[in-house]
This record gives C-alpha cells, structure tokens and sequence, in this order.
C-alpha cells in the first residue's frame, strides 16, 4: 500500500485542487499532459546530445583532437542509459512508499537540477580531469532521474482510448520526440548565429541548460494534473497501474521484458542515427555549419512529426506489430545506402535527414510499449518501464559512439552495418513474440 500522505507535496495538492469539482479527465487532457511531459525529457536529452558534439570536447575534452573528443563526449553520453535502469530500481520504491506524486516531483527536480549544474561546469581548462568526473556524475544524475519520470501516463492513454483507436493514442507521447529536438535545434542555433565562437564556448551553450529547468518545472506541474486524477488513482489501486517489485517482474515476465527491449531496436537505433551521429559526422567531417545543419535537423524533425501522427492511422488499420514489422524492412533497405548521402554535400544531407526522420516517425511512432499488453496486469507497469530502459540502452545508448567509431575508422557504410542490426533484432523479437503467443494457444 502507499502512504497517501506523504504523496500529498505542495505541487500534487496545488494539482488536486483542479479536479476539486470531480471532472473527469478525458482521453485529450491526458494527452497533452504526456506530450507536456515527454517534450520536456527529450528537450532535455538533445539539450545535451547537442551539446556532446558542438561544445563538450572542447570545453571538456580539450586536451585531445576533435574525433577523439567527441568518442569521449559520447562515452561520457551513454552513461545516462546505463543509469536509467538504476533509476527505474530506486524509483520504483519511492513509488511504492511515497506515492507516484512525491517519486515524480523527485524525478523530474533531480532531471532538471542535473541539467542546470552542467552549466555551471568549468572546463578542463580550469581544473583538469576534475571537469569531466562531475560532468559524468550529473551524466548519470540525469540517467537515474529519467528512469524515475516513468509515469504511467501513456499506459493510461492506452487504457482510456477507444479500442480501435489504440494505435492513435499510442503515437501520442512519441510526439515529445521531434518536439523536443526542434526547440533544443533552434535554441542552439540561434545562440552559435548570435554570439562570435569565443563567448559561445565561454557561456552562450549554458543558458539552453537553464532553460531546461525552467521546463521541468511547467511539466512537472502538468503531469501531475493527470496522476491525482480519479482516473489514474483507481486504475493505481486496482493494480493497473501500480508498481511491483523489479525482482518479481524480471522472476515471472522475463522472456516479455526482454522481446520488448529488442523489438523496437530498429526505431531506436534509427533515433541515434538521424538525429546526434549526423550532427557530429558533419561537423568533423563536412565543411557545413552547425547553424545551418541544425536548422535542417529542426525541418527534419518537423517531418517526423506528420509521420508520427501517421503512424498512429496506419497502425489502427494494420496493427501496431505489422508497422513495426514494415519499418524494420525499411529501415533495413535505408541502412544499405542512405548513410552514403552524408558525404553527397548538402543535398545529400537533406535527402538523408529527410529519408531518416520519415521512416523514423513512422517505426518510432508505434515503439513505445509495442509488447506491454502480453504483461500479466500486476507487472505491466513496472515491466514496460523496465522494456523501454532496456530498448534505449541496448538501441540506442551507444549508437552514437558505435557509429561515429566505427565510420571514422571503415566509412560510413560500416554505420550502415550498425543500423542493419538493429532492423534484424526488430524483425527476429516479433517474430519469437509471434512464435511464443502461437505456443501458448496451443498449450
């Protein structure tokens, strides 16, 4: 049981007295509370994925040559997702005995106060390896942060939406993706167009971190609107939507957990390729500006949002799992040539960034949770945030530095090769999915 009490903080009572008239939240209202939420996160994921290529290995990793220092500003980069599991742990007890509200006001402060520091961070310059050791602690600050903003919202949009409009809802919080990545693109952008490169280094990439916080604040409050709401807590305390031990549910749904890490691999090694490995193979590589690729990043994105939203369509016609299946394909046909565009000039790099976020859209639309209804309901809650921990870290933790390695070192079909096997880990966990269902019908 939780203690009520103690869930009740000042910004979860301040949300209670929205609902004090018993309205009862509508499947609309939930959405916007988890596009509010999600476009926050992801702002302030790309804030520092941005960041990791155009400022970190000169600011921290100076004393090494460019190529070098973006692989370390990447490796420092996974450590968020190698954490974000440790976070789920830790958070999920908090949940179990504070109350989802105390676990998320916790959360998203710690995200959005992890974020803030960096900018306060001096460089290597100024105090040595000492810069880079608490730029991985507030690294792994905002991994654990992030496995505790699992709300359940999305699983209560799936819930709450009509049933043949599944697939609709489901592409909802995806949303928060692109979003994110156009506010953080043209934030960055406008601050390297404004500012000459000396004082951009010096402190201009620091106020896109401040204003990280600033919208974790806004989400945290839109969010918890959601989660007091009659609605969540019903669903909460019939065990839909409550949290059960990590141990219990990797003991009893294991085989689930880990199809549902690897089935939306293709998606999220794709997220990685089109969105952070470009920006620093044409930054390193190219004689384009980071104002003018990020501004196509930002158009490209735009993009992935109508392919999102049309996910959502075909998906309610064709099934979740047959458009993950289809992208996976395509993804597979994409990785054999498209990396090649990269080295075309700047058309290439549109029909590249254009191609990607499209297909992107469409797979990453309908990955979230794609096996979250072959949990037992006790452990759905806890088994999707333990799928989605996973699927980031195996998808998409890495991707960056893989990518960028092994392309500095084979060329940019070897990114190809990478992304090839993320499309093939797609294609084969549906395809056991299919195969362990097929089983249990016949047992």
């Amino acid at each position: 049981m939780n203690a009520h009490p103690a869930e009740a903080t000042a910004a979860e009572r301040d949300a209670r007295v929205l609902h004090a008239d018993e309205h009862r939240v509508t499947p609309g209202e939930i959405s916007i509370g988890v596009v509010i939420g999600r476009t926050s996160e992801f702002f302030d994921f790309f804030v520092y994925a941005i960041a990791s290529v155009l400022v970190f290995p000169r600011v921290f990793f100076s004393y090494t040559d460019p190529l070098t220092g973006t692989l370390h500003s990447f490796a420092v980069f996974a450590l968020a997702f190698i954490a974000r599991p440790v976070g789920t742990l830790i958070f999920m007890t908090v949940d179990r005995i504070y109350g989802r509200g105390t676990k998320l006001t916790i959360a998203l402060f710690l995200l959005g106060g992890s974020t803030a520091s960096i900018a306060f961070l001096p460089g290597y310059d100024q105090i040595g390896y000492k810069a880079v050791l608490l730029l991985a602690l507030l690294r792994m600050g905002q991994g654990v942060a992030l496995g505790g903003t699992w709300d359940g919202l999305a699983s209560l949009l799936a819930l709450m939406a009509p049933r043949a409009q599944r697939g609709w809802y489901a592409m909802v919080p995806q949303l928060g993706a692109p979003l994110g990545l156009i506010v953080a693109s043209l934030l960055f952008a406008f601050f390297i167009d404004l500012l000459p490169a000396e004082d951009f280094l010096s402190w201009g990439w620091r106020y896109p971190f401040f204003v990280a916080f600033a919208i974790n604040v806004v989400a945290l409050f839109a969010r918890l609107r959601i989660v007091v709401t009659p609605e969540y807590t019903e669903l909460f305390h019939s065990r839909t939507l409550a949290p059960a031990p990590v141990s219990e549910t990797l003991r009893r749904t294991w085989r689930t957990v880990v199809l549902g890490a690897f089935a939306p691999l293709a998606s999220f090694a794709m997220f990685h390729m089109v969105t952070v490995f470009p920006l620093s193979w044409v930054y390193l590589f190219t004689q384009e500006t980071p104002v003018r690729f990020l501004v196509l990043e930002a158009e490209a994105a735009a993009l992935g949002v109508v392919t999102i939203v049309l996910s959502g369509l075909l998906a309610d016609r064709f099934g979740r799992r047959t458009v993950l299946a289809g992208c996976a394909v395509l993804i597979a046909a994409f990785s054999g040539f498209a990396p090649q565009f990269l080295y075309g000039g700047r058309a290439g790099e549109v029909a590249y960034m254009l191609l990607g976020f499209a297909l992107l859209g469409l797979c990453f639309g309908q990955a979230s949770g794609s096996l979250s209804s072959e949990f037992p309901q006790r452990h759905r809650y806890t088994g999707s945030a333990l799928t989605t921990d996973l699927a980031w870290l195996f998808g998409a933790g890495f991707a960056p530095l893989v990518a960028l390695f092994l392309s500095s070192r084979f060329g940019l079909v070897s990114s190809g090769i990478y992304l090839l096997s993320g499309a093939i880990a797609t294609l084969v966990a549906l395809g056991a999915n299919r195969e362990l269902a097929r089983r249990g019908e016949n047992e």
